[in-house]
C-alpha cells in the first residue's frame, strides 16, 4: 500500500486552515521548520507566506524560496506522495497566476493546477464554472462584489475559464481550461478518477462545488491518484482542505472554547479589516456594554509620518484604563479605505500601519486571556511578528471558518494564549460579538 499522501498547504493568509483543526501553521519555512511539518501526526499542515500582502516580486520571492526549501524537506523526509495547495482567497483575490507558476517550475511538473474556490462556511459556491456569494440568501457573481473592485487584486470574470484568461493574460485561453462540474462530481458519475488520470502537462481545471459532499468525492478521487502517481496543485480557498485532510470533529466544541483561556481577565480584540463586512461586525460589537473601541487614526498616519509614538502610547494607555474598568478593549483602524498616489504606495503604508499594530501587540498586558484577530493579514503578522511564533498548532474553529490556534506554554510573554484568526470577510453581523461572547463565556455564545 502506498504511503499517505501529505497535503501541503502554501497559505497566502493565515486564514485557509479555517475549515481543519488539529494541525500545523508553519510562520516559517527553513528546511528543518518545514520537515517538522513533514513529520507531523497530522495529514495537512500550513506554511503561512503571506503573499498577498506582498507585491509581485517579493512574493515570487517568497514562494520559491519555500518551494526549493520544500524540496530539500521532501527529499530528506522520503515523502513521495504529496498535494501541494496553493491556498488564497475564497473572492478570487491574490497572486494569481504568479503563485502557481512558481511552484509549477520549482516543484513540478505537475499533471494538473486545479482552481476551487468555493468556500462553503463563507457563502462562496460554484455553479456551471460561475463563482457566486450567497448575500443575503442569493446567488450574486462574485465580479458584481465589492472584492471584484480591489485596487490590487481587481478581476472582471465570475465565469472562471474567462477569470483564467483574463488573468493569464490569454496565456491559457479559455477554451483550453477543463471544467469539473457539479454533474461530473455527482455519485452518478463514475468517470472522475479516470478523467484525472488523464490530466497532464499542467492543464488548468476548474472545479464546481456546492456542498461538501461534492468536495468529499472529489478529494477522494484525487488522493487515489496522487498515491498511482499524479502529481496535482491545487488553487483553492479553505473547504476542499475538509475533505483532504478528513480530520472529524474538532476536540473542543466552539461554545466551550473558553476553557482554554489561561486567565480570568479581559481579553483584546483587534480590528485591521476594513471590508463592509468587518465594519458592520465592528459596529455590532461595540454595541456591548462590556466592550469599548479605541480607534486607531490611520488619517493621521499617512498624513504625519512622525505620529506613530504618540497613536501606540496613546492607544496603550486607553487598553489599560477599559481593562481596569472591566471592560474589554476594541482596537481598530478607522474606517474606510484610503486613496494613495499608487499600488505601491497603498502596499508601503499597510506595511507602516501593520508595524504601529504589531508594536502595540507586543506590549499587551501580560495577563490577557485571549485576542481575537480580525483580517487576514492583520493576523498573519499577529502571529509572526506581534507574537514572534515559530509555529504553533491549530486547535479547531470558534465559528464557521475562524480559527483558534493557542501559544505554546513557555511563550516568553503570552503562555497558553488563545488567538482567533478572523477572515474580514467570514461571518455574518453578528459573527465577531459571537466569538467575543464564547470567549467571555457569556450566555449569549
Amino acid at each position: 500500500m502506498a504511503d499517505p499522501t501529505k497535503i501541503i498547504v502554501i497559505d497566502d493568509d493565515p486564514t485557509g486552515s479555517q475549515t481543519v483543526h488539529s494541525c500545523l501553521l508553519l510562520m516559517q519555512w527553513d528546511v528543518e521548520t518545514l520537515r517538522q511539518g513533514l513529520r507531523d501526526e497530522s495529514p495537512i499542515f500550513f506554511i503561512l507566506s503571506n503573499t498577498r500582502a506582498l507585491p509581485p516580486t517579493q512574493a515570487e520571492q517568497v514562494v520559491m524560496e519555500i518551494c526549493q526549501n520544500l524540496k530539500l524537506a521532501l527529499a530528506t523526509e522520503a515523502v513521495d506522495h504529496y498535494l501541494v495547495v496553493s491556498r488564497s482567497d475564497s473572492t478570487l483575490r491574490g497572486h494569481y497566476p504568479l503563485e502557481t507558476d512558481v511552484i509549477n517550475r520549482e516543484l513540478g511538473p505537475f499533471d494538473a493546477h486545479f482552481l476551487v474556490p468555493a468556500f462553503f462556511e463563507g457563502g462562496r459556491v460554484t455553479k456551471d464554472s460561475v463563482h457566486y456569494l450567497i448575500v443575503d440568501g442569493e446567488l450574486v457573481p462574485v465580479a458584481a462584489t465589492e472584492f471584484a473592485q480591489d485596487s490590487v487584486f481587481g478581476y472582471h470574470h465570475s465565469y472562471l475559464p474567462d477569470y483564467v484568461a483574463e488573468k493569464t493574460q490569454g496565456k491559457i485561453g479559455a477554451a483550453q481550461v477543463e471544467r469539473i462540474t457539479l454533474g461530473d462530481l455527482s455519485e452518478a458519475n463514475n468517470a472522475l478518477g479516470d478523467r484525472l488520470m488523464d490530466f497532464n502537462h499542467n492543464q488548468c481545471v476548474v472545479v464546481d462545488g456546492e456542498t461538501q459532499k461534492d468536495f468529499d468525492r472529489l478529494a477522494a478521487s484525487m488522493l487515489i491518484a496522487s498515491g498511482q502517481g499524479k502529481h496535482f496543485l491545487l488553487r483553492s480557498a479553505a473547504s476542499i482542505l475538509t475533505s483532504l485532510a478528513n480530520l472529524g470533529p474538532q476536540p473542543v466544541a466552539p461554545v466551550a472554547m473558553a476553557s482554554y483561556k489561561p486567565t480570568n481577565q479581559p481579553g483584546i480584540i483587534l480590528v485591521g479589516s476594513h471590508v463592509q463586512k468587518t465594519t458592520e461586525q465592528l459596529m455590532t460589537l461595540l454595541k456591548d456594554q462590556t466592550v469599548q473601541g479605541i480607534e486607531i487614526p490611520v488619517q493621521q498616519l499617512r498624513d504625519h509620518p512622525d505620529s506613530p509614538a504618540e497613536i501606540i502610547v496613546n492607544a496603550l494607555t486607553a487598553v489599560n484604563e477599559i481593562r481596569a474598568e472591566g471592560k474589554t478593549p476594541v482596537i481598530y483602524t478607522s474606517r474606510g479605505e484610503l486613496s494613495f498616489a499608487s499600488v505601491q504606495a497603498r502596499l508601503d503604508f499597510g506595511v507602516t500601519l501593520s508595524q504601529l499594530l504589531m508594536k502595540i501587540v507586543q506590549q499587551l498586558p501580560q495577563d490577557i486571556s485571549f485576542l481575537i484577530s480580525k483580517g487576514g493579514i492583520t493576523s498573519n503578522d499577529v502571529l509572526s511578528v506581534g507574537l514572534q511564533l515559530t509555529s504553533v498548532r491549530l486547535l479547531g474553529q470558534i465559528i464557521p471558518g475562524c480559527s483558534l490556534v493557542r501559544t505554546d506554554e513557555d511563550h516568553p510573554r503570552f503562555p497558553l494564549l488563545p488567538v482567533v484568526l478572523f477572515p474580514g470577510n467570514v461571518g455574518n453581523a453578528r459573527g465577531l460579538a459571537t466569538v467575543y461572547e464564547r470567549l467571555s463565556d457569556k450566555p449569549n455564545s
